[in-house]
């Protein structure tokens, strides 16, 4: 690991103080990486044992959310869900109360987009900047540094911060808080909906008597050919289904969704019923696997075999 001593990170960039909130599956690897690059990194996880781990790379193992915040220059939020950022963050004795005036507030999670506007709203009286930022690109993204970060809030912070989010992945402006939320939305309706196609025209072929893989290294490089063709193609037909992205994260990110396409009066059938696919996905006890699992669901309504 770099010593965090050193004047200047990777990007160019004096090294700052980061409180990091919740170190599972995305998290973990995304303060490593933080630390890696010179930052010191104070990290608290509800499950203790699981920042173990992250010590060895030189993250500091915080006794409470509000210790993970002191001092710190950025915190960053990688929770579950919107409710659960809200307990941690809001309140006299939440995180944005512990912060000091001029840092700011990154909340990766994905998270409804009022839940976003209001947490940026809890912040402004403090002095603390805010940005929602959630991600897409699963865990190997975030192992590798190349997620997707849509990024709402004022552009002058975010450009502030522009280079620390780098250190994760590719980050983009999309709008004022609450729009990197919009825009996660829009990616996980899109991944869902591309799931469950793959996941159909796989089974398609099968009855039919063609060769799944064969037809699917076949697609690659069509316009059919997409990442979920060719990652989450390939763990259907391995029925490899340990998770990168657990399909409960997804039917809950397709809950909210449904949720802002009804609050904006559209009208969405496919998202509709992507999102009714999961929750029957759900209910059939799945909801640990791997998203890419819904092809299991689809079995099932077709009589083919699961296991």
């Amino acid at each position: 690991m770099q010593d965090p001593s050193v004047e200047k990170d990777r990007h160019g960039e004096s090294p700052l103080t980061i409180g990091f909130i919740g170190t599972g599956i995305m998290g973990a690897p995304m303060a490593a990486r933080l630390a890696d690059v010179g930052h010191r990194v104070q990290a608290w996880n509800r499950t203790p044992d699981k920042l173990t781990p992250l010590q060895a790379a030189g993250v500091v193992a915080a006794r409470s959310p509000e210790a993970a915040a002191h001092d710190a220059d950025v915190v960053i939020v990688m929770l579950s869900a919107g409710p659960v950022c809200d307990e941690i963050l809001l309140g006299e004795t939440g995180i944005i109360a512990a912060m000091r005036p001029g840092s700011c507030l990154v909340v990766m999670s994905s998270i409804p987009v009022d839940t976003a506007k209001g947490q940026a709203e809890a912040a402004s009286p403090h002095g603390i900047g805010y940005l929602d930022a959630p991600v897409s690109g699963g865990e190997r993204g975030a192992i590798e540094g190349t997620l997707a970060i849509m990024v709402g809030g004022e552009a002058s912070v975010f450009e502030r911060h522009r280079p620390l989010l780098a250190t994760l992945g590719r980050p983009t402006h999309v709008g004022p808080a609450g729009s990197g939320q919009l825009a996660k939305l829009a990616n996980q309706m899109i991944v869902a909906n591309t799931i469950a196609t793959v996941a159909e025209a796989l089974l398609l072929v099968e009855r039919g008597g063609a060769d799944p893989a064969q037809v699917r290294q076949a697609l690659m490089g069509g316009f059919a050919d997409s990442t979920v063709l060719d990652v989450h193609g390939r763990r259907m037909l391995e029925e490899s289904f340990v998770p990168g992205g657990a399909a409960k994260w997804q039917y809950k990110d397709t809950q909210t969704a449904m949720a802002q396409i009804a609050r904006l009066s559209l009208d969405l059938p496919m998202s509709r019923q992507g999102d009714a696919l999961f929750g029957d996905m759900l209910e059939h006890g799945d909801g640990d696997l791997d998203h890419s699992a819904l092809i299991r669901e689809l079995r099932r309504r077709n009589g083919m075999p699961v296991d």
